[in-house]
């Protein structure tokens, strides 16, 4: 892809249009970056990028035309519907995003994992599976490192291990990984996809471009994930933990088991896996299918299993505070997602939930908190919504939060010893933060101070 003197416009001044704009300027291009709001950055990475040439377009957006712009760039944050995107494609402007630019420069073998729930999770195992079998590898895409800024420094004997969201497989083409997984697909983003078929046939781009020589790693157990299998050219590795699939990874006896062709073969037994959930474990499987498709020694591979302990704001163990222990699911971002964290544990639960809806149904959330929880506390956008559905099914033990730090106040307080604090909102987070890391953070320095 010939990118000098091309004029391009970069659409979203987030983490992946900063770094786009700052790769297109490198390959010589004329590069626009546009943004309907004025982002402020303190440590002058618009200013560098303005130094370097970049035209900045920021509180409202340029006209696109023909004559104007030879490429549009968008950031997956910004919605396909909005005038420069609609523009390109009357016009026959080329649209794409930073994960098909990334992966148009990129000569590593790629790994791509997508799904609702599970994404980083087993995007960061599988990265330290590769680099424990001895690969140079590179984890990024949405789980933080834009691919864009790395992807030229890892060559064909070297591994790529990419989070792919619905959002950045929107604007693919030509993207084919040698391995795409899909881990599962729930109800979410709704309110920008609009319905369930239109957030499923943007997953299944991950594979779309796929050929023979290649592998699509799907959740046997979730029937729209599982139903893919006959849309894909690849070769199809199911993983399960409910069956014994005829050719893929499984749970038998309590232990982790491949089948890739005639041979059965024991790499583990699930209760040996160091992250804790049915989840995880699924996570864990859908891994062991990627690695052992690729050929990663069995030896390797189960130390891994063994000795990963799950990444931050994820089930992630904060403190244990006079027999209260505080965990911390800030991922946690979907009714799916918060579920699965009620599931992992079976002590009674003081659960923090709320925020920003993507436009989820909280009917079965509200099941599983009567299930599970002994209290709720309430807050953000979503605080009514979810405290209507637990008390439509006889849940009443609610408590409404003001902010978020009185939140996990009234949680510390309302806890028993041998219960568990857990921050699992079921919710985006940006109706009071940036993000979902900024929101976990804050929950794990407010129950430090408890200390």
């Amino acid at each position: 892809m010939e990118l000098k003197d091309k004029r391009v416009l970069v659409v979203g001044a987030g983490k992946s249009g900063l770094a786009v704009a700052h790769f297109l300027t490198n390959k010589g291009a004329a590069v626009v970056l546009a943004d309907s709001f004025n982002p402020a950055y303190p440590g002058g990475e618009l200013n560098r990028l303005a130094a370097a040439g970049v035209n900045l377009s920021l509180g409202g957006y340029p006209e696109v035309k023909r004559e104007s712009f030879d490429l549009v760039v968008m950031s997956p944050g910004v919605p396909l519907t909005v005038e420069p995107a609609r523009l390109a494609l009357e016009h026959g402007i080329e649209l794409t995003g930073e994960l098909e630019l990334a992966y148009r420069f990129s000569s590593a073998p790629l790994v791509a994992v997508t799904g609702t729930n599970g994404k980083t999770t087993t995007t960061t195992l599988l990265g330290e599976i590769f680099r424990n079998a001895g690969k140079n590898t590179l984890v990024g895409g949405n789980i933080g490192t834009p691919l864009v800024t790395e992807v030229e420094r890892y060559g064909p004997k070297d591994m790529i291990v990419a989070e792919v969201s619905s959002f950045q497989l929107e604007t693919t083409n030509t993207f084919k990984p040698k391995v795409a997984l899909v881990l599962n697909i729930t109800p979410d983003h709704l309110d920008r996809h609009i319905t369930m078929e239109g957030y499923v046939d943007a997953k299944a781009k991950i594979f779309a471009n796929q050929e023979a020589g290649d592998f699509t790693v799907l959740n046997y157990d979730d029937p729209r994930t599982a139903a893919l299998a006959g849309s894909t050219r690849a070769r199809v590795i199911f993983f399960s933990r409910r069956t014994a699939v005829p050719e893929g990874v499984y749970v038998k006896e309590g232990r982790i088991t491949a089948r890739l062709g005639e041979v059965e073969e024991y790499i583990c037994g699930q209760d040996e896996l160091g992250i804790p959930g049915a989840h995880n474990l699924e996570n864990a499987l859908a891994a062991v299918a990627a690695a052992k498709s690729l050929g990663v020694a069995t030896t390797s591979l189960a130390h891994t299993l063994k000795t990963f302990k799950g990444v931050a704001h994820r089930l992630e163990f904060v403190a244990d505070i006079n027999g209260v222990r505080y965990i911390n699911d800030s991922k946690g971002t979907n009714p799916d997602a918060s579920i699965k964290a009620l599931e992992a544990y079976p002590e009674k639960i003081v659960l923090i939930a709320g925020g920003k809806n993507k436009g989820s149904d909280f009917g079965s959330f509200a099941e599983k908190v009567k299930e599970r929880a002994r209290v709720l506390v309430v807050l953000g956008q979503s605080a009514g919504a979810i405290a209507d559905a637990a008390r439509a099914r006889g849940f009443d033990n609610i408590l409404y939060a003001n902010d978020f730090k009185d939140a996990v106040v009234l949680a510390h307080q309302a806890a028993r010893p041998g219960e568990i604090v857990l921050l699992s909102p079921a919710c985006a987070s940006w109706d009071m933060f940036k993000s979902f890391e900024e929101r976990g953070d804050l929950f794990k320095e407010v129950v430090l101070g408890f200390k």
